[in-house]
């Protein structure tokens, strides 16, 4: 294996210590990916910078003159401290003709604007759930074809940031308060969706031109009330006292029957094809007792740690987490960038 200069990009918070001795859990959680990237690739003999970054970006040109990397591993999410401009950044290192693993920027503008794709993905006949957005600062009006119960939460943040039970909703004076609660809390417009009832359920992805699909992972919630809404909120990601209290797990999907798999291969691969996603994604699905497949998210990027969903679901079928690691540098390496085709 050729050892490479890998410049890691990331928040300027998230710089991962030398070791994880001395820090506690939910201490060492802020900055896992970063650590687990960082440490593995090190580990793997290419020579590593993390670079931290929040709103300049004379940072990137400077580590470009500098360190001159063969690629960049882009962990970074946000810019200025806004989650939807991590794709102006990737469209400098672009410009700056620079390799770079992850998602190419117009599949990151279309997966974090949850609206438009969910329009692209109704134009490619995808199921998503029925859906409208409240602006801010205007009067909110419930489409008459959407049903209660409805599901409230952000139309660009990302994470569940903002997603409790109390997101879903069943009459219009909840909707409301709702939607005024997450205009206040995110400073976003609100995205109402029709809540699809079924199993929880994340797909990975890798590929520019051609797709690999990875197993299908379902989030259980194995001490929740009978009859309680199962969604994935804010606490039940980041909580580890409520994720203990819930019995929160996810592993490989069981009991899906091979044509319903075949199917959710097949929604996966259009969706990423129809969003123009590369790199790596994953698609946060809903599947209903009747075999219906609603894509609810699609998510460009998405966590890579060490035992999380995307390095567990691919070690599933023989990617140990350094394989990994480097099969998404092959494929920024490979991916063909407008500047290459010049």
């Amino acid at each position: 294996m050729k050892r490479l200069r890998v410049l890691v990009l990331m928040h300027e918070s998230l710089i991962p210590p030398d070791s994880l001795k001395g820090y506690t859990e939910s201490e060492i959680l802020e900055w896992k990916t970063e650590f687990d990237v960082v440490s593995t690739l090190r580990e793997l003999g290419h020579e590593v910078l993390p670079l931290g970054v929040y709103d300049d970006l004379g940072d990137l040109r400077r580590a470009f003159e500098d360190f001159k990397p063969h690629v960049w591993f882009n962990l970074l999410e946000e810019f200025h401290g806004v989650g939807v401009y991590d794709h102006h950044v990737v469209s400098y290192l672009e410009l700056l003709k620079q390799q770079y693993t992850g998602c190419n920027p117009r599949g990151l503008l279309l997966g974090h604007d949850k609206p438009l794709a969910k329009k692209i993905l109704s134009f490619h006949q995808i199921r998503t759930p029925g859906f409208f957005v409240a602006p801010r600062g205007k009067k909110t009006r419930k489409l008459a074809a959407l049903e209660f119960p409805l599901l409230v939460k952000s139309a660009s943040e990302d994470a569940s940031l903002g997603i409790s039970e109390a997101s879903i909703v069943y009459d219009s004076a909840s909707l409301q308060e709702r939607i005024d609660f997450i205009h206040r809390q995110t400073k976003t417009d609100a995205l109402v969706e029709t809540f699809i009832q079924g199993r929880e359920l994340y797909v990975g992805l890798m590929g520019n031109r051609r797709v690999k699909v990875l197993p299908t992972w379902e989030m259980l919630f194995e001490n929740a009330r009978p009859g309680s809404p199962l969604i994935a909120t804010s606490r039940v990601k980041w909580d580890i006292k409520h994720q203990e209290k819930l019995g929160i797990k996810t592993c490989r999907a069981v009991d899906i029957p091979p044509k319903i798999e075949a199917k959710i291969e097949q929604v996966c691969k259009r969706a990423y094809k129809a969003l123009s996603l590369s790199g790596y994604a994953r698609m946060d699905l809903r599947l209903r007792d009747d075999g219906e497949v609603f894509v609810i998210e699609a998510n460009p990027n998405p966590n890579l740690s060490f035992g999380e969903d995307f390095a567990e679901s691919a070690q599933e079928i023989g990617y140990s987490y350094e394989q990994l690691l480097q099969k998404i540098i092959t494929l920024g390496l490979n991916y063909q960038a407008e500047w290459r085709l010049v």
